[in-house]
């Protein structure tokens, strides 16, 4: 399987200091934006023109989740900005395929993400389209929520179509992701992992990366 990856979600940083907060965690594989529209899910964060301030400051590359309605609509704008990787949500997309294929045309790596109580199964035959997927471990929506262990068996039918495919796909989970809980989602078979309490929570973020890392490759 591959390497370990740490996305730190910037939804639990400071936003008042957030270009010192990016620096806090310099030693991440990306981070982790999430943008919310208060349709899709019952929150509101920030846009494009936050998104691309972000990435100008950024010490590492950009994983931008979009929980928003309409993505076939509005998630190409991301790859048009240069962001490293654009994932939008499997239920906000009317045409799935056709739309990880234009964020790739246009630069970006594409993702695909999946509620928890949404099957995975339908989606396994369009591995070839994606650079990754995204099982969420908790709702969409707010963070500091606690790990669903209901999402492990998607997880582990998940990784088995992507070895069976033997194509390079990242298989991300989102959503109470611990020292702890890492564990069992590893076991599972990710191996890119969101974390926003747990790091940003932490007195020394870099080490709490590391930390996940650590145990996130055991």
């Amino acid at each position: 399987m591959p390497q370990c990856c740490i996305n730190p979600s910037i939804l639990s940083a400071d936003f008042v200091n957030l270009e010192a907060e990016l620096q806090r965690i310099s030693n991440a594989d990306a981070v982790h934006v999430d943008v919310m529209d208060n349709h899709f899910v019952p929150n509101l964060t920030i846009g494009l023109p936050v998104v691309e301030r972000i990435q100008a400051v950024s010490p590492v590359p950009l994983d931008v989740h979009l929980m928003i309605a309409d993505a076939d609509r509005w998630a190409p704008g991301f790859a048009d900005a240069g962001i490293a990787s654009v994932t939008f949500h499997a239920e906000a997309s009317i045409a799935p395929i056709k739309l990880a294929r234009e964020l790739r045309a246009r630069g970006a790596k594409a993702g695909m993400a999946l509620r928890p109580g949404t099957p995975v199964d339908p989606y396994l035959d369009m591995l070839a389209e994606l650079d990754m997927l995204l099982i969420m471990t908790v709702e969409p929506g707010f963070g500091g929520q606690s790990f669903l262990d209901l999402t492990l068996p998607k997880i582990r039918r998940a990784r088995a179509a992507i070895d069976g495919s033997g194509m390079a796909v990242a298989l991300q989970v989102d959503g109470g992701i611990t020292e702890e809980t890492i564990l069992r989602a590893a076991e599972a078979g990710a191996n890119v992992f969101v974390a926003g309490s747990a790091v940003y929570g932490a007195a020394d973020p870099a080490e709490a990366i590391s930390r996940l890392r650590e145990a996130g490759s055991r």
